[in-house]
């Protein structure tokens, strides 16, 4: 049995730090003056108190580094133990969510996910609003860290290919996740503060900017509306479009750049090819909105790119109701969220470099067929790909296709009909937020759907956030015999 002391004691710090971040929609409800400041005030109280007795429980125990087990329990438990705390505030607040509701609500939170179970958000105390902002934009900063530092080392789905990418601090994992982080939090803050100033400028006010600012850059997609986005039909899409877009670009390109390096962010294959793909279906969406929908080109094209960069960049955020533009549309937009964003961003689902690698080897065993006696290699970015890599790779879309079948087949035999189990299985597992049809669509919300389904539905953002294969490996037998 592997020392849970470094685990116990790195969790119990970030439970302590979120509950520190509890006082900041206090101070919001104060200004508000609806009397709501109290529930943050036992939330905070209490999350920090809880973290703090863990940390200090654990401290003897911590060593300067963790061994593969540990990372792996660390990676998982982090994002289990954030949302049973984060729920605490629906709990207790004006929204009065059940505990299965406030848990489904916070895990979406933290994996920015976006999907909720909350109606009246028009109504609610800003300090709720905040929070859920809040916990939105702590998962993005979050999930990057682990994209950058655990995910590589762990050699998870592929992502080892960035480990000479990344920084040169290639020491132990703490440390070299402290530095990450105070690097990337940098530009995480000032993407965020750009992106809330865009919005001001455009015209919302400053709540409203602060929290669609902390919900774009995590694209996370929680709005204070229930109409989402809708809400601020316009040049507000425009701006959202280009930071959904620049947060779903690998932030290590960002760090390279304020250094002085701006040819890798140009010169990154992921980024061409993401770029390239939103420019195509843009294009094509508009044409098709266009000649069969009485839209102005404008409006299409605001439309096209809004939405369709909100679903490939997992965001969430809805203007307008596309489950009326047609079945074509509606199936490309199922697909198009199984796309994802790049390697090291704040966006999710499969990742536009799996696909890459996968074509890559498609196109290496096709030449081998033509040319059984040459010798040819997958490339990405130039360089050779090593079997590892696609092994990984290729295992994680198997297991990404066996989840998906898994946890639809699972929903469906809660009572949900095809289109909502099959959607919504995909919306958890890539993290995107509203699935497909009247119920989970994006005019609508999961608060009607049965508590196990829920349930189902939380485990799934879980896996999905984690890439599958961090949160399986900790279930088998042979992990803890390790």
């Amino acid at each position: 049995m592997f020392d849970l002391r470094p685990v116990g004691y790195v969790i119990g710090l970030l439970v302590a730090i979120l509950g520190a971040t509890m006082f900041l929609p206090l101070v919001a409800d104060l200004i508000e003056g609806r009397g709501e400041w109290h529930v943050f005030l036992q939330s905070g109280l209490f999350s920090v108190l809880a973290g703090g007795l863990i940390a200090l429980s654990c401290a003897n125990g911590v060593r300067e580094g963790l061994t593969i087990q540990q990372t792996f329990l660390l990676t998982t438990g982090v994002w289990v133990a954030l949302p049973l705390f984060g729920a605490i505030p629906f709990v207790l607040g004006a929204t009065e969510l059940r505990f299965v509701d406030a848990f489904f609500e916070a895990m979406s939170g933290v994996t920015t996910t976006g999907s909720t179970v909350v109606t009246g958000l028009d109504d609610l105390p800003r300090g709720i609003l905040l929070w859920r902002g809040i916990l939105q934009w702590l998962g993005g900063i979050g999930i990057i860290v682990v994209a950058m530092v655990f995910l590589p080392e762990l050699r998870v789905g592929g992502m080892q290919i960035f480990r000479s990418e990344a920084f040169e601090t290639m020491g132990k994992i703490l440390p070299r996740a402290t530095a990450i982080a105070g690097q990337i939090a940098t530009i995480y803050i000032g993407l965020t503060l750009a992106c809330m100033f865009t919005y001001m400028a455009l015209g919302m006010s400053f709540f409203d900017a602060l929290v669609h600012a902390l919900t774009t850059c995590s694209t996370g997609g929680f709005s204070n509306y229930d109409a989402s986005f809708g809400t601020f039909s316009g040049p507000p899409e425009y701006a959202a479009s280009v930071f959904m877009i620049l947060a779903a670009l690998p932030f290590v390109r960002y760090v390279q750049l304020i250094n002085g390096h701006a040819t890798p962010l140009f010169r990154d294959s992921q980024v061409r090819v993401f770029l390239t793909v939103i420019v195509v279906l843009v294009a094509g969406t508009t044409l098709v909105l266009t000649s069969i929908f009485p839209h102005h080109w404008e409006q299409a094209m605001r439309e096209s790119l809004f939405n369709i960069t909100s679903i490939i960049s997992g965001t969430g955020f809805a203007s307008v109701d596309y489950m009326r533009w047609g079945n074509f549309l509606i199936m490309m937009f199922f697909f198009i969220g199984l796309i994802g964003g790049c390697a090291g961003s704040t966006a999710c689902s499969v990742k536009i470099f799996r696909y890459q690698l996968l074509f890559s080897s498609i196109s290496v065993q096709i030449r081998r067929i033509r040319n059984p006696h040459g010798v040819f290699t997958p490339r990405f970015q130039g360089r050779p790909v090593g079997p590892d890599v696609l092994s990984s790779v290729i295992s994680f879309f198997m297991f990404f296709v066996v989840s998906l079948g898994v946890l639809s087949v699972g929903l469906g035999m809660t009572g949900l009909d095809m289109i909502t189990s099959i959607s919504g299985a995909a919306t958890a597992l890539a993290n995107i937020g509203p699935g497909l049809g009247d119920q989970i669509g994006p005019a609508g919300n999961f608060a009607g759907l049965n508590d196990t389904a829920k349930w189902m539905l939380s485990i799934g953002m879980l896996c999905g956030r984690l890439e599958l294969m961090v949160v399986y490996a900790i279930l088998t037998v042979k992990f803890w015999r390790a």
